[in-house]
């Protein structure tokens, strides 16, 4: 996996969990990944997991927005469609080294992906 461009591992990852293949996501997670997402910092692998793994069944598709690479860093804006929304826009901001994500800031509306307001 060291030969993998930082672009190629966060995508694979990306289409990974996306899909709900944690397990195979995971492949691309250092086992000390630090991740910064609105409302919690995840500071381990286990961690991560659990947050990713807990998103992803609700996901129904993805729309892609933009993506940019500077070296081993890769930013990913998208629309992670689901059941509450499909035009909420989230951003991933990835640090890959030795093949592995090692940092991710995630940027997302939670309100958004929640149940729709009672009328």
């Amino acid at each position: 996996m060291a030969q993998d461009t930082a672009y190629n591992t966060v995508q694979k990852y990306h289409r990974a969990w996306t899909s709900g293949d944690i397990d195979t996501a995971m492949r691309y997670v250092s086992d000390d990944i630090v991740c910064r997402a609105p409302g919690v910092d995840l500071d381990s692998k286990d961690a991560y997991r659990d947050f990713i793994g807990g998103f992803a069944p609700m996901v129904t598709g993805i729309e892609d927005i933009a993506e940019f690479v500077d070296g081993d860093r890769v930013a990913l804006f998208y629309y992670p469609q689901t059941a509450a929304t499909a035009t909420t826009p989230a951003a991933e901001y990835f640090t890959v080294a030795d093949g592995k994500i090692i940092k991710s800031v995630l940027i997302f509306d939670r309100l958004s992906y929640g149940p729709p307001p009672q009328g």
